[in-house]
């Protein structure tokens, strides 16, 4: 998450927490599209693999 966070921070030049809260909402925008076996990868991929963000709800991220 900390690389996509970085990468929208570079290309826009908007502020972290900005940065922080456009990758939440793409993220839980994506995962309310995809099939919940889907989606429960992408926290695999996006959390690292640690299970313990809410990205999935659109409300939090395990960054903070």
């Amino acid at each position: 998450m900390e690389d996509l966070i970085k990468s929208i921070i570079d290309k826009t030049g908007i502020p972290a927490d900005k940065a922080r809260s456009a990758a939440e909402t793409v993220i839980g925008y994506i995962k309310n599209k995809l099939p919940a076996p889907i989606a429960g990868q992408i926290d695999n991929v996006i959390g690292g693999g640690k299970g313990d963000d809410d990205i999935s709800k659109g409300t939090k991220s395990i960054l903070r």
